[in-house]
């Protein structure tokens, strides 16, 4: 697995039962991942030789970031490697032009879009027929918030230009919530879709995701699910894709981003369902059979712990495993930093509010933001 991050540790962790040797090409010793696994390469991977030797010995290749340049991935095709999801597939989650031009043509719906050239372009843009508000967004890079600026007016588009990197400009939607449908997808066409489930966004980082995503009529939801299950297939995806998604106030969803590897969105799975994501992951790219996507109870509820004012650790666990025996709580070995990811918690049970309620607590807790 090319990323040394959290998504690698989950990845490498749902690979122990059933042995399956483990390689990591980490940025850093003291990345999660590398705190954890046997097999670790620290290297650039924008770096092609070094891909290049790390690949050496290993029956495919995957990721836990979508930032390998994509001329590195097709020289390792061409070299014989197994890549998956391979260049051709993961350009759409690498460059958001290109994805939105890909959509387009499938015709799965998006936000209206277009690349823009500068402030000018961004004006002509919202004369078209979005108007202003807008959203700019780098089309490479951006995640977690980071690339993306709400633009009031033609002066406020300057900052998204300073970079010299390619901008695309959509319609502020006017959505009621966000909502993600993960899906798994195998090389030989074997797929499972996951619940849809909503995304509560809190200054552009997810924060909790509900599974399933309460009161989304059953006709949206399965609607959800075959529009993820249809980019997969059309844009070849093996392995975790992840299709976050608006939706709009009048009853229809829209498509905002895709990732295609374990996702944020599909954490509730380690204890939420019968096939977490990440096993599903290895069993897709090693083209195993999949496992079972289905729910082990009628609600899940995922908590991230960022980065805050921590008391210390081992208390804060005495606290919320005395509270609540059935909670499980994930720890990525991270450096504290300000809203950085750090770990999540999981709930679940049959009363949505209480299962919520118990999620939150902990998450907080840990952070340090209560006491009590």
């Amino acid at each position: 697995m090319v990323g040394g991050g959290q998504l690698a540790r989950m990845t490498h962790e749902a690979g122990i039962p059933l042995g399956i040797r483990f390689k990591i090409l980490s940025d850093t010793a003291q990345d999660s991942a590398a705190q954890v696994a046997a097999d670790v390469t620290v290297g650039d991977y924008r770096d092609l030789d070094t891909l290049r030797d790390f690949a050496r010995g290993c029956d495919v290749i995957t990721f836990d970031h979508e930032h390998v340049p994509t001329a590195h991935l097709r020289a390792l095709e061409e070299d014989g490697v197994a890549v998956r999801p391979g260049p051709d597939a993961l350009v759409h989650a690498q460059d958001k032009g290109v994805m939105r031009a890909r959509l387009a043509e499938i015709g799965v719906p998006c936000p209206r879009n277009r690349i823009v050239a500068d402030p000018e372009d961004v004006s002509r843009f919202a004369a078209e027929g979005a108007g202003y508000p807008l959203v700019l967004k780098t089309v490479r890079g951006g995640y977690d918030g980071k690339g993306v600026w709400f633009v009031r007016s033609q002066a406020d588009a300057a900052d998204a230009f300073r970079a010299g990197v390619p901008v695309l400009a959509e319609e502020k939607v006017d959505f009621v919530r966000e909502l993600a449908a993960n899906v798994v997808r195998s090389p030989h066409g074997q797929a499972v879709a996951y619940p849809v489930v909503e995304s509560v966004q809190v200054d552009g980082v997810c924060d909790t995701v509900i599974a399933p995503a309460p009161g989304l009529p059953d006709a949206l939801s399965a609607q959800a699910q075959q529009l993820a299950l249809t980019v997969a297939r059309e844009l070849g995806v093996v392995g975790h894709l992840a299709v976050e998604l608006f939706e709009t106030a009048d009853g229809r969803i829209l498509v905002n981003e895709l990732a295609m590897r374990p996702h944020n969105s599909g954490h509730w799975t380690m204890d939420g369902a019968a096939t977490s994501q990440f096993a599903n992951h290895l069993r897709a790219v090693l083209d195993l059979p999949l496992g079972d996507p289905r729910p082990r109870a009628r609600w899940t509820v995922m908590a991230n712990v960022l980065g805050g004012d921590y008391p210390d650790m081992y208390a804060g666990y005495l606290h919320c495993m005395a509270r609540d025996p059935g909670l499980k709580i994930h720890m990525y070995g991270k450096d504290v930093k300000p809203g950085r990811k750090v770990g999540h918690v999981t709930t679940y049970g049959e009363d949505l509010p209480d299962v919520r309620e118990r999620a939150r607590h902990a998450a907080d807790y840990l952070r340090g933001t209560i006491d009590e």
